[in-house]
């Protein structure tokens, strides 16, 4: 039997993709143009004159009107799933009509039963359709990242943009291997620009690239120490067709991550030389210069050479 609450769930993840495909993010920038900007950007949220209140702040009224709209919360958003403002009034009135008693267990069993197969027809062919679209507008971005000037395409798919050269400018520094751990910053998104995970606004994270999806992995190896990018990462590199464990990726998504390579903690190669002290801490040239010191190399009695 199919699972229709996993069908729902992967369905609401694309918020409204039907009539967002072009929609441009809190910046103005549009959502499918790689030409002028990177639209990875967290979306504001709406105002108070967007969505206003029907009850005056603080009154018991408007506490019990945000627990109708915690409860919706948890529902999801349905409007995928519909296909005009019939549809969506009649599932609204089939969710109040649960809720305030009008059909009790039995009524409810005996709908349920009458409209399973249909029901999961539905659920099937509307949630197939979601997923197209979402598919479609995925490699419609990689492809309009790869125009960009400077990107490399790997041979799975995954693209790379360098926005950002380390200190030791482009194509040098300190690179992971496979057996590395990294420090990193990342932020990601789907094709729609809803957010799926991010490290942004909190603290850095350490990870082995051994626990990373392929298209991290193969983008980091990528990278040098220092460097951001953007990783354009197509399904058969990121989450397949079933999607993330926990639901957010839908089944066929292309992902996109802006990552910073801030430091590789373990198994690094390549790099400029480097001089430790005896503390075992890396000496820094500005700061021994800013000092006194005329070299990096130090004598017994612990002063520059």
């Amino acid at each position: 039997m199919i699972d229709k609450f996993k069908l729902l769930q992967a369905s609401v993840i694309v918020l409204t993709i039907f009539n967002k495909t072009h929609q441009c993010d809190a910046f103005g920038h549009s959502c499918l143009s790689f030409r002028t900007s990177h639209c990875f950007a967290l979306h504001e949220s709406p105002s108070q004159e967007d969505s206003p209140v029907p009850f005056e702040s603080g009154s018991h009224q408007e506490l019990m009107y945000t627990l109708g709209v915690n409860l919706a919360r948890q529902l999801g958003d349905v409007r995928p799933l519909v296909e005009n403002g019939e549809e969506l009034s009649n599932v609204a009135r089939g969710v109040l009509d649960v809720v305030v008693g009008k059909l009790d267990e039995g009524q409810q069993a005996k709908l349920l039963v009458a409209n399973k197969e249909k029901l999961n027809q539905l659920l099937v062919e509307r949630t197939e359709r979601i997923k197209k679209i979402l598919e479609e507008s995925g490699r419609a971005m990689l492809e309009e990242m790869k125009k960009i000037e400077g990107t490399t395409k790997l041979d799975s798919g995954v693209v790379l943009h360098l926005l950002e050269p380390g200190p030791e400018g482009p194509g040098n520094g300190v690179r992971p291997t496979a057996a590395s751990s990294v420090q990193v910053h990342y932020h990601g998104t789907l094709p729609d620009g809803t957010v799926f995970d991010s490290s942004l606004g909190g603290e850095p994270v350490n990870i082995a690239l051994g626990q990373v999806i392929p298209g991290w992995k193969e983008g980091l190896l990528k990278m040098h120490e220092g460097e951001t990018v953007m990783l354009g990462i197509p399904p058969t590199s990121a989450y397949g067709e079933n999607g993330s464990p926990d639901g957010r990726i839908p089944g066929g998504a292309t992902v996109f991550f802006k990552v910073q390579l801030i430091k590789v903690l373990s198994a690094g190669i390549g790099g400029s030389a480097k001089l430790f002290g005896a503390d075992g801490n890396e000496l820094n040239v500005s700061t021994n210069k800013s000092k006194g010191a005329t070299g990096l190399l130090f004598g017994a009695d612990g002063r520059p050479l």
